[in-house]
C-alpha cells in the first residue's frame, strides 16, 4: 500500500472540508413531500428500517420522478433515544442514504412530544399539570414539561446529538425544530373540563423568575396585581375571572409567549452547535390572525417565534375537514399575514411547513374534495408571497389515528394521483429556477394593518375565546376586524402588510402611507408615541373606535382616545354605547353610507372636522391633521362589518382611503384575476390566479410606465402582459423590462 505525503493528505482533507462547507452554505429552495419511510404517519415510524431500504427506494424514486427535490422525514424522541444517551437514528440513516443515492436533499422534522418513558421514570415531577391541578400521564403524547431543568437539559442534548449525527450526510439540509408550537401538543385531555397548561411546579417557578425580571421587586408586583404577597413562593398564575384587576392574567399569557420563544431559541442553538450550516425552521398550526392568545394549550406569537430560527412559517390546510373550504380571500390573508412576520425586521422569508395534499378528515368529518387545481393554486399562492420552502403533507395518506385515510398525495396502496403529478410539476418548476425564487422578494407595501394581540384581552378571562374550527380558529370581532379591510382592498391587488404593535417603531412605519388600526380597544402604552411620531412625520392613520381605552395592564384611560392619542386625533369621546343588535351605520361626508359593528361612539371635536355621522346625527368620525400627517377617527368597527356583510358603499369608502393617503396602486390588473408579484432586481415574478369557473381575459398594466417581456415560467413560452387565464388556473410569468 502506497503512503501519500503528509502535505498531500492535509491538502486533500482541507479540500474535502472546504467542499463540504461550500455545499452546506449553498442556498437551496426545498420543495418536499412528507415521507418517513413506508406508510407510517408522523410522528410514528416503521420498525426494522434497515431491512426496508430497497422497498423504500421505490417510493423515493417516485418522489424524485414527480419533480420534488427534497424528502421531509421525521424522528420522534421516544424512538431516537430509547434509553438515556443511547441514540437510534436508523430510519433517518436509511432515508439519508436513499436521498443521496437518488439525488435528493433531506429535511428532518423533530417531535419531542412523543417522549421516551425513561424521562417520566427519572423525573416523575415533570408531568404537565392543568389549572385545576390534574397531572397528565403521557400516552403517545404530550410528553413531559420542558420547564423541568433535567427534562430541558435532556431535550437540548437530544437536539445536539441529532444535529451532529445528521451533519455527516451530504443529503442533509435542515430541521423543523417544532411542529405547531404550543405548551402542550397532540393531546386533548377530554376528561378535564376547561383545561389550561402548564401549572406544574417547574412552570410556576419559571413564571416567578419572569415576573422578578419584569417587576424587579415583590412590592412592584403587588401594586400591579393589587395583591398582598409576602414571598415570591406565594405567587401563582391567574386562574379566575374577577371583577377586579386582571393584570395577572395578561402577565400569565405574556409569559407563555416569552417562554415558547425561549424554548424554540434553545432548540435552535442546540442544533446549530451540532450542525452550524443546517437550516433551522418551525411552523405554526394557525397564525395569530386566526388564533387566540387565550388558547388552553398555550398559544405562541408568530413575530416572537420568527425571531428564534432561520425561517418560521405555518401549516396550510384550506380543506382541513368537514364543512371547511376556505375561499381565496381567507387563504390570501393567512399567507400575507405569514409573509408579514416572515419578512419583518429584515428577515428572509417564511416556510410552509405543511401544505395539505389530499382530502382532510377528522374521524367521520371529511373535507370537500381536494383537486389537482387546488394543489397548484395553494402552492403558487404561497410562493407568490415569497415562501422560501414548501413542504407538502403528505406522500401517503394517514395510515392510522383519527385522520386515518386523509391528507395523502397518493393512494395508500402506492398508486400515484393527478394531484401528485400537479404538485410535482410545481416542485420541478421551482427547482429549475432555484436562484430566481431564492432572490425574489415581495414588493414594498404602502398600506399596513396593525395586528394587536392585546385586543383579545379586554375584560381578561371574561373574553376568553372558544374554538371556532377544526384547526382551533377563532371566529370573533378581533379576527373580523383584521380581515375586513383586507377583503375590501383585495380586488385592487394592493400590497398590504400586517405589522405587530409590539414591534412597530417610527423607522419601521416610514414606508407606509396608510396605517389602519382596527379594533384598538387595548394597546401597549409604548405604541402611542410611535403612532404620534408616525402621523407627525407625514403618515395617514385611520383608527376605529376607542383606541387606547385600556393599556397593557388593563387600566382604563381618563380620556379616550387614550394614552394621549386624543391630541393626535383632534377629538375625544363624548358618548359610548353598544349599538342595537350590535349594528350601526355611518354616513360619511364623501357620500358613502358604511355599515359598522358593535360600538356607537360619538365625539367632541377639538381640531379638524366631523367626517361622518350616525343615524341620530351624532359625530361618528373626525378627520384632522397633526404635524405633517392626517388622522381619521371612526366611532365603530366598519372593518369587522365589511368582513361579515360587505356592501358596495363600504368597498368604495375603504378604497377611497388609498387616495386620501396619496397611494396609487402600482398595478392595474384588468379582467378580475388575483395578481401577486415578487421583485428581483428589475425583474418581476408575476402570479395570476383565476379562482372562478369561467376563463378570464387578463391585462396587466404597470403604472410606472415600464413595458415588459413576459415568459411563462412553466412552459417557457414568451408573450405580452395580455393573456387568457383558464378556469381554476394559475399563470406564472417572469417579466423582464424592455425600457
Amino acid at each position: 500500500m502506497r503512503t501519500l505525503p503528509r502535505q498531500t493528505l492535509i491538502a486533500a482533507a482541507l479540500l474535502l472540508c472546504f467542499s463540504f462547507l461550500a455545499r452546506a452554505q449553498q442556498p437551496f429552495f426545498p420543495v418536499s413531500v412528507w415521507y418517513g419511510g413506508g406508510q407510517a404517519r408522523a410522528p410514528m415510524l416503521e420498525s426494522d428500517p434497515l431491512t426496508k431500504k430497497e422497498l423504500w427506494r421505490q417510493d423515493v424514486r417516485k418522489i424524485k420522478s414527480l419533480g420534488f427535490n427534497t424528502l421531509r422525514c421525521w424522528i420522534d424522541w421516544a424512538t431516537g433515544e430509547p434509553r438515556p444517551g443511547q441514540y437510534n437514528f436508523d430510519t433517518l440513516d436509511v432515508l439519508l442514504a436513499l436521498a443521496e443515492e437518488e439525488g435528493l436533499r433531506v429535511f428532518v422534522q423533530v417531535y419531542m412530544d412523543s417522549a421516551p418513558p425513561w424521562v417520566g421514570r427519572q423525573y416523575p415531577d415533570s408531568l404537565f399539570v392543568s389549572s385545576g391541578g390534574q397531572a397528565i400521564q403521557p400516552e403517545s403524547s404530550p410528553g413531559y414539561c420542558r420547564d423541568h431543568a433535567r427534562v430541558r437539559a435532556a431535550d437540548n442534548a437530544f437536539y445536539r446529538a441529532l444535529a451532529a449525527h445528521l451533519a455527516r450526510s451530504k443529503a442533509f439540509l435542515g430541521f423543523d425544530l417544532w411542529s405547531e408550537p404550543h405548551v402542550i401538543n397532540w393531546a386533548n385531555p377530554t376528561f378535564i373540563q376547561n383545561p389550561e397548561f402548564c401549572f406544574c411546579a417547574n412552570t410556576k417557578a419559571r413564571f416567578r423568575a419572569w415576573l422578578k425580571n419584569k417587576y424587579g421587586t415583590l412590592d412592584a408586583l403587588n401594586r400591579a396585581w393589587y395583591r398582598r404577597f409576602e414571598s415570591w413562593n406565594e405567587v401563582e398564575p391567574n386562574r379566575l375571572s374577577t371583577i377586579l384587576s386582571y393584570t395577572d392574567y395578561i402577565d400569565w399569557k405574556a409569559f407563555i409567549v416569552t417562554k415558547l420563544g425561549e424554548d424554540l431559541r434553545e432548540r435552535h442553538e442546540a442544533v446549530k452547535a451540532g450542525a452550524p450550516q443546517a437550516l433551522s425552521t418551525s411552523h405554526a398550526a394557525g397564525v395569530g390572525l386566526f388564533a387566540s392568545p387565550h388558547y388552553w394549550e398555550g398559544q405562541s406569537d408568530d413575530w416572537t417565534m420568527a425571531r428564534q430560527v432561520d425561517y418560521y412559517g405555518t401549516s396550510f390546510y384550506p380543506k382541513h375537514s368537514a364543512f371547511v373550504d376556505r375561499d381565496p380571500l381567507w387563504r390570501g390573508a393567512l399567507l400575507d399575514f405569514t409573509r408579514s412576520f416572515g419578512f419583518a425586521d429584515g428577515r428572509n422569508g417564511f416556510v410552509i411547513g405543511e401544505l395539505q395534499s389530499g382530502f382532510g378528515t377528522i374521524a367521520v368529518n371529511v373535507s370537500p374534495t381536494v383537486t389537482p387545481q387546488d394543489l397548484s393554486i395553494w402552492a403558487w399562492s404561497a410562493l407568490a408571497r415569497g415562501a422560501k420552502g414548501v413542504h407538502f403533507y403528505a406522500f401517503y395518506p394517514m395510515s392510522t389515528g383519527y385522520e386515518s385515510g386523509g391528507f395523502g398525495m397518493i393512494q395508500l396502496d402506492g398508486t400515484l394521483t393527478a394531484r401528485s403529478r400537479t404538485a410535482g410539476a410545481v416542485a420541478h418548476t421551482v427547482d429549475t429556477h432555484q436562484k430566481l425564487f431564492l432572490d425574489a422578494r415581495p414588493p414594498r407595501a404602502e398600506v399596513a394593518v396593525i395586528y394587536n394581540p392585546l385586543a383579545h384581552f379586554v375584560g381578561g378571562r371574561q373574553r376568553q375565546a372558544a374554538y371556532g374550527g377544526p384547526q382551533g380558529e377563532v371566529a370573533g370581532i378581533e379576527r373580523d376586524s383584521l380581515l375586513g379591510i383586507y377583503k375590501a382592498l383585495w380586488p385592487l391587488n394592493v400590497p398590504l402588510d400586517f405589522v405587530h404593535i409590539d414591534t412597530i417603531t417610527a423607522e419601521s412605519l416610514k414606508q407606509y402611507k396608510l396605517l389602519y388600526f382596527p379594533y384598538p380597544l387595548m394597546m401597549p402604552s409604548a405604541a402611542a408615541p410611535v403612532l404620534r411620531a408616525y402621523v407627525q412625520n407625514g403618515g395617514h392613520l385611520v383608527s376605529e373606535a376607542r383606541p387606547g381605552w385600556n393599556d397593557e395592564h388593563g387600566r382604563a384611560a381618563g380620556i379616550i382616545p387614550g394614552l394621549g392619542l386624543h391630541e393626535v386625533f383632534g377629538a375625544r369621546e363624548a358618548a359610548i354605547e353598544t349599538a342595537p343588535q350590535g349594528r350601526t351605520r355611518i354616513a360619511f361626508s364623501s357620500g358613502a353610507t358604511v355599515p359598522a359593528r358593535w360600538f356607537q361612539e360619538s365625539f367632541e371635536v377639538s381640531r379638524g372636522a366631523v367626517a361622518g355621522r350616525f343615524e341620530d346625527n351624532s359625530p361618528a368620525a373626525v378627520e384632522s391633521t397633526f404635524g405633517q400627517g392626517k388622522t381619521l377617527l371612526v366611532g365603530s368597527y366598519p372593518s369587522a362589518a365589511y368582513h361579515s356583510t360587505p356592501t358596495p358603499d363600504a368597498a368604495r369608502w375603504f378604497t377611497s382611503l388609498l387616495a386620501w393617503a396619496g397611494i396609487t396602486p402600482p398595478l392595474d390588473a384588468q379582467g378580475g384575476a388575483e395578481v401577486r408579484w415578487l421583485e428581483s432586481g428589475r425583474e418581476r415574478l408575476v402570479f395570476a390566479f383565476n379562482h372562478d369557473t369561467a376563463a378570464k381575459e387578463v391585462t396587466l398594466n404597470w403604472r410606472d410606465g415600464t413595458t415588459w417581456r413576459a415568459t411563462d415560467l412553466e412552459t417557457g413560452a414568451t408573450s405580452g402582459t395580455h393573456f387568457t387565464l383558464a378556469p381554476r388556473s394559475v399563470r406564472v410569468l417572469r417579466l423582464s423590462p424592455l425600457n
